[in-house]
């Protein structure tokens, strides 16, 4: 259920709701607004009974049923969007974002060359994994803590917030230590226990698609992390498995216009494991803007043929400059069409 409390309701009308929701066996998660809170209310219970009685609350505007099984992610509980501040950058906002970086830290000289070159062409994040989720148990794992410091060396040198992947529960609060954004892999989205964790992280939270996974399975992950306490959550789409072989694979670029519907966070798309070949990079993030995602994240390299991970598929960082400039018209409608849309909403 969702509550929507009258505008410039009480304190006390305010927690009068909710110790009435708590006393119908009901959990309470508040939004807190300008003008007024939104109540999110989850549980099993009677939820006729207890919805007759919150209309006839004083401060109460409106009390309605949520049809979808995520609450907090959706757009019924939050119209407006989430807007998620990361150093510069507030993804979810009026300016289109991008994380670039290596697939993986592989020494100082590497990353600060990186950091460097696409912080000049105009990305706001770096990106970088210290832990790396590999197939095969004999591909290289990363640089784990020493990976993560030449991250914060980085960002020191060059103002860019970092993003990179935690792969268990137990490093949470090392990688936390470090970074400005986590990152959930495809292969951990629906990691219950780490998902879990996140809530409580105090840090913002990228979540990737799984390589099968739905969009409403997706978006039930989302739920537990913002469930347990954490709403600065981003999604990411990277990419699903299908029968093709022609790309890595299968960019679902529908999805972003589908999240955009039913969600309020924000949507990210991840054109570089998407189709897992340089020359497809570019196309796909020029389809990124256009289809209304909040930022992209894209693999870059000073060197791709020697990377110890994702060569292929990472741009050279003169390829990534040209990328950046044939954007800018792209851009340039997106923040129109954003503006329109603050406008009407």
């Amino acid at each position: 259920m969702i509550i929507s409390m009258r505008p410039h309701a009480t304190k006390q009308e305010v927690d009068y709701v909710c110790e009435r929701i708590g006393e119908f066996g009901y959990k309470v998660h508040s939004i807190v607004g300008e003008e007024r809170v939104v109540i999110g209310v989850v549980g099993v219970g009677d939820v006729t009974q207890c919805l007759e009685s919150l209309e006839a609350t004083p401060g109460v505007e409106k009390a309605m049923r949520i049809s979808a099984p995520y609450k907090f992610v959706s757009k019924e509980f939050r119209q407006d969007r989430t807007r998620i501040r990361v150093g510069r950058a507030e993804i979810g906002g009026d300016s289109f974002i991008t994380m670039a970086g290596p697939c993986s830290v592989e020494s100082e000289k590497q990353i600060m060359e990186t950091a460097e070159a696409v912080a000049e062409a105009g990305a706001t994040i770096l990106r970088g994994g210290a832990f790396k989720p590999r197939t095969s148990p004999y591909d290289f794992q990363g640089m784990e803590g020493a990976g993560l410091k030449l991250l914060a060396k980085a960002r020191e040198a060059t103002g860019l917030a970092i993003v990179t992947e935690v792969m268990s529960d137990s490093d949470v609060d090392l990688v936390a230590e470090y970074a400005d954004i986590l990152q959930i892999g495809a292969r951990n989205m629906q990691n219950f226990a780490l998902l879990k964790k996140l809530g409580r992280c105090g840090r913002p939270v990228m979540l990737k698609r799984g390589l099968s996974a739905t969009i409403k399975e997706l978006l039930m992950s989302a739920e537990y992390v913002v469930a347990h306490g954490n709403s600065d959550v981003m999604l990411c789409e990277r990419g699903i498995r299908t029968f093709e072989t022609a790309t890595r694979n299968t960019c679902d670029i529908s999805a972003v216009p589908v999240l955009n519907e039913l969600t309020h966070l924000p949507v990210i798309l991840d054109p570089s494991h998407a189709v897992g070949k340089r020359s497809l990079v570019p196309p796909i993030a020029r389809a990124a803007v256009a289809v209304g995602a909040d930022g992209m994240i894209v693999e870059v390299h000073p060197c791709p043929e020697k990377a110890v991970s994702d060569g292929a598929q990472s741009l050279t960082i003169e390829g990534f400059r040209k990328m950046m400039h044939e954007l800018e018209g792209y851009i340039a409608l997106w923040k129109e069409s954003r503006q329109e849309e603050l406008v009407l909403a």
